[in-house]
């Protein structure tokens, strides 16, 4: 069995293949993967992609599914210290096109993937090599600051950036979401998430560092298989985004709360969650670690909150999530400020990047080792941080810095289905930009003037929205984030 001392997520699954063989990792429809059966596939994995010429610091485009063949060959790529590119299977074409300009692979990775030209293309369903033939390479020197994964943002504010993750960032990230939860060998969980996501990808690396048991689920649009999922294998934990909170409460109402005893965490990131949502929740699951954490792709989890705990500040993306990490706030010139005061959030620790795949697009990201998020917001005497917005989204009312969710949830508090803020020129020409308002349509359409004057005892007069739109829907990202540079075309 090989060794893996730049990755500590592959010497935990070794350890865990030598101590508890047996166990279970995998469960993928009705096939069970134990842990020494895991970490033969990923050696053999390795020893195929090593015959197809492979080697340390090539970059493999893996076109994520959530099957046994795409988890293979995302470790086989970590041993042999091929980098990893993750996609999304269903990316657009121009997004895919986009990143294979940027990365130039060595070969790509699918199933299903329709061919892309001048790029090697395998299947992760090609005929596994023969019982035994094992990785039998000598490894090169490969160290734990080495890029692993180069992960796409989703480019909600522009070009998507490729954010460069090495085997100590992701290891890392693991470790500090491990700590915090509080996963251990003996949990089970469900994986609905898409693995082409920082988030799903996050929490097979968290389940299988801990020796623990992931059941890996299509998706979360059939309830009922979900939750058969949950009964069958008395599931411990899974992760959400507040997306599929909102598509589980609409379609099961309070039907989730029957798994209230045997769930021990359930991890929720990538958007705003509404308080009254976390309520809820502690209402449905009242001995469940509720655990939401704020982080971007280059700085994973860098913050927690549980509900119960913080059952009396719900307002609060939380504080670091380990002792490994540190945030902070600071002005436009880089400069820390007073608690209280909104500025950029900051952090820095053992899961942040070290820089993006461009050179170019590291311009304006750090202050010396602290990685700005882009966030505005600020850290109260307790240490626990908030946000205001995106700083780049931010609507500078005649100088007030107006933060479009502020807006939006007022909006939604109406009773409006969804909406969203911009900014747009003042068209009287006196305070330079003012927000407008995109609501999208329902059963029940209130009227503008009655939002207005609703609007009108919740928040300041600058902050009203001036213009107005009905539309179909809110352009959203798979993790619910709102795309409002769509909004500005």
């Amino acid at each position: 069995m090989f060794e893996a001392p730049h990755s500590i997520l592959l010497c935990e699954i070794s350890r865990h293949a030598i101590e508890t063989p047996d166990k279970i990792a995998l469960v993928e429809g009705d096939t069970r993967v134990t842990y020494a059966q895991l970490m033969a596939n990923i050696e053999m994995t390795a020893h195929a992609m090593h015959s197809l010429g492979l080697k340390s610091g090539d970059r493999i485009v893996l076109a994520a599914q959530k099957e046994l063949g795409f988890v293979y060959h995302y470790f086989a790529a970590h041993l042999l210290g091929v980098v990893n590119v993750v996609v999304d299977v269903a990316s657009p074409r121009e997004r895919l096109d986009y990143i294979i300009s940027v990365v130039k692979p060595s070969a790509l990775f699918s199933s299903g993937l329709e061919v892309v030209q001048g790029v090697a293309c395998y299947s992760f369903n090609r005929p596994e090599p023969e019982e035994g033939q094992l990785l039998d390479t000598e490894l090169p020197t490969i160290a734990a600051d080495d890029v692993a994964d180069v992960m796409f943002t989703t480019g909600t504010t522009g070009v998507p950036k490729g954010v460069c993750l090495t085997h100590a960032n992701i290891a890392g990230s693991a470790g500090n979401t491990n700590g915090f939860i509080g996963t251990c060998s003996g949990d089970i969980e469900a994986l609905a998430l898409p693995l082409s996501h920082s988030f799903g990808l996050g929490r097979l690396r968290c389940v299988l560092m801990k020796g623990a048991t992931l059941v890996l689920v299509g998706n979360f649009a059939n309830l009922k298989s979900f939750f058969s999922v949950l009964d069958t294998w008395h599931v411990t934990g899974f992760g959400m985004v507040p997306a599929v909170w909102q598509y589980i409460k609409r379609l099961s109402g309070r039907r989730i709360a029957r798994f209230a005893d045997q769930l021990r965490y359930i991890e929720i990131g990538s958007a705003a969650l509404p308080v009254e949502d976390k309520l809820l929740l502690m209402e449905l699951f009242p001995n469940t670690r509720l655990c939401m954490h704020y982080g971007l792709t280059e700085a994973s989890r860098a913050m927690f909150t549980e509900f119960h705990s913080h059952s009396d500040n719900l307002d609060t993306v939380g504080r670091p999530a380990s002792p490994f990490v540190e945030a902070t706030v600071r002005d436009d010139d880089g400069n820390p400020v007073a608690n209280g005061v909104d500025g950029e959030i900051c952090v820095r620790g053992n899961m942040v990047t070290w820089s993006y795949f461009k050179p170019e697009d590291n311009a304006d990201s750090f202050y010396g080792d602290w990685f700005r998020t882009g966030d505005w917001g600020h850290r109260d005497d307790n240490g626990d941080f908030y946000l205001t917005g995106r700083k780049k989204e931010l609507i500078n009312v005649g100088g007030e810095k107006v933060s479009p969710a502020t807006i939006e949830d007022a909006i939604r508090s109406l009773g409006v289905t969804d909406c969203a803020c911009i900014a747009v020129p003042d068209p009287n020409g006196v305070l330079g930009e003012v927000p407008k308002a995109f609501l999208q349509k329902g059963d029940n359409q209130m009227d503008i003037d009655d939002i207005k004057n609703q609007l009108g005892r919740m928040l300041p007069p600058h902050e009203i929205p001036v213009e107005w739109e009905w539309v179909d829907s809110i352009p959203r990202t798979a993790s619910g984030k709102i795309q409002r540079l769509k909004l500005k075309q």
